[in-house]
């Protein structure tokens, strides 16, 4: 009975520091990803209003920046075991979630953006549909990442 109940114990430790850990990993993900958005947002908003590049183009070369200073915090910070494994094999997982992850922004930012452009003023309409579709391509960023790029850490 006492080594069922010192078992019982040891496993529900063991689940606990595991969510535990990845609850860690995820606010450290998210908190990146933040600073990512700031990245995001500033040099799309550069791109669109200084520059006057059309919304689509600003958009890409925006999240590609963010996507570069992610990857760098998330290698550092948010999986730093994962430095043991090669960069060549690594950057290329994570640009190829992160291609994805553009295509699914650039879908949610364009039908957010033509959706409420007629409500809300130029230029919170482009920046609430991308913080819109950032939160959206957070999950599938973490998720496909966690299982692909990360796996095992």
């Amino acid at each position: 009975m006492n080594r069922l109940i010192l078992e019982n114990a040891f496993l529900r430790n063991a689940i606990n520091t595991l969510n535990t850990k990845e609850l860690i990993r995820f606010l450290r993900f998210a908190t990146v990803g933040a600073i990512g958005m700031v990245v995001d947002l500033s040099i799309l908003n550069a791109l669109v209003k200084l520059a006057g590049w059309p919304l689509l183009y600003a958009n890409s070369v925006s999240f590609s920046a963010a996507v570069l200073n992610n990857f760098t915090w998330n290698r550092r910070w948010t999986f730093p075991e994962s430095r043991s494994r090669p960069i060549r094999t690594q950057l290329p997982q994570f640009a190829l979630v992160n291609i994805l992850g553009l295509l699914i922004n650039n879908l949610v930012l364009l039908a957010v953006y033509h959706l409420i452009r007629g409500w809300v003023p130029d230029p919170w309409n482009y920046n609430l549909a991308k913080i819109f579709a950032i939160g959206i391509v957070l999950f599938w960023n973490f998720g496909v990442n966690r299982l692909w790029t990360y796996r095992g850490l």
